[in-house]
């Protein structure tokens, strides 16, 4: 039987990657002295947002999550961010890998609108592993579960997942809408001799604000 352990070291931007990704350092060691020979690994990444504090304006950015902040001692929970996985080739004692963490600037995703509206700090993330262990014995390969308590806490720069959206998205990010609603806003745009969806959208928002006047 294998006993492994697991380390979160550091995260960084992946510059050359196609879709925004961040490249998580993970540690893995195994005290028994057996031979890995293989490990496909398979990681859910949790937020937990009750482990760190808020100033008002993030309170005001997280209130579409969590409600009003007096409600927040109830709906303030862990929730999952994505699942990851990977393959790690053999070693003996312990190896360094690094963990691919594909993001998305998707405001639908409870995630991505969790890590829009923290701007500075830390997100205190949770890996939960699971996966399966190769050894090699006297009597061939054998496979073994990696046991279901192993988890690694890490604390993820705000900067960093920042750095990845600006890297691929700068000064942008993405809002879904009908194309029924994307039909009426084409037709303003065209209507009103508008060149950018941008430009569109803060006229829409003057004449609101002009209407709430």
């Amino acid at each position: 039987m294998t006993s492994l352990g697991f380390d979160v070291l550091g995260a960084r931007v992946e510059p050359y990657a196609a879709v925004p990704t961040i490249m998580t350092r993970l540690r893995i060691t195994e005290s028994d002295g057996v031979v890995v020979h293989a490990l496909a690994l398979r990681c859910q990444i949790r937020i937990e947002p009750q482990r760190r504090g808020y100033d008002q304006a993030e309170e005001e950015r997280l209130s579409e999550l969590f409600g009003a902040t007096s409600r927040w001692g109830a709906s303030v929970r862990p929730f999952l961010w994505t699942h990851v996985s990977t393959t790690v080739p053999g070693f003996q004692d312990r190896t360094e890998v690094e963990l691919p963490l594909q993001c998305t600037y998707d405001f639908e995703v409870a995630g991505a609108k969790y890590l829009h509206a923290v701007r500075e700090g830390e997100v205190p993330l949770l890996f939960l592993f699971t996966g399966t262990v190769f050894t090699r014995g006297p009597s061939g390969f054998s496979a073994e579960p990696v046991p279901w308590d192993q988890e690694a806490s890490y604390r993820l720069p705000v900067a960093v997942w920042r750095g990845v959206m600006d890297q691929y998205f700068p000064d942008s990010g993405w809002v879904r809408i009908r194309r029924g609603t994307l039909d009426e806003l084409q037709r303003y745009k065209v209507d009103h001799a508008l060149a950018t969806w941008d430009q569109t959208v803060e006229r829409l928002l003057a004449e609101a604000r002009e209407g709430v006047r």
